[in-house]
């Protein structure tokens, strides 16, 4: 009876422990962490993986959707996969909100993302991605949405 017990106690610890793990490696330290680890997953094409460190709502769903309809050639996911992340520029503009311009060596086009802190965790919202301010390409070069033309 107390070898059943032990081996049972055994299993609720690594079962509790494996659960806190996973729980752990889908949190960012930081507002630069999560972009890192957003932008890092989103390379990798485990878009799964990238949405955890994503703002949840409704707006973000949907571009998520529009990237995973993105066909991608097997040498683009390869060389996406293999690139390294270059952080060019990080300006925090409040203590919950911060804005990352990276880019990644394979195709070296610099991109922007906004980071937000909600309650103690800090998530990417794709939003600001399509929709930012005249600092950007995206606002010199229409941007196709839902197969219609947005400038």
């Amino acid at each position: 009876m107390k070898k059943l017990l032990f081996v049972l106690s055994c299993f609720t610890g690594l079962l509790y422990a494996c659960t806190n793990a996973d729980k752990k490696a889908n949190e960012s330290e930081n507002d630069v962490d999560a972009a890192r680890n957003f932008i890092q997953a989103a390379l990798k094409w485990d878009l799964q993986q990238a949405r955890t460190f994503m703002l949840t709502d409704s707006a973000n769903e949907e571009r998520m959707k529009v990237i995973e309809r993105i066909r991608l050639s097997p040498e683009e996911k390869k060389g996406l996969a293999d690139a390294s992340i270059i952080i060019k520029e990080v300006k925090r503009t409040s203590d919950t909100s911060t804005i990352v311009i990276y880019a990644n060596s394979f195709k070296n086009n610099e991109d922007t993302l906004r980071v937000l802190k909600k309650g103690e965790q800090w998530l990417v919202d794709l939003n600001y991605l399509f929709t930012h301010d005249s600092d950007s390409i995206w606002q010199q070069a229409p941007v196709i949405i839902n197969d219609s033309v947005v400038k």
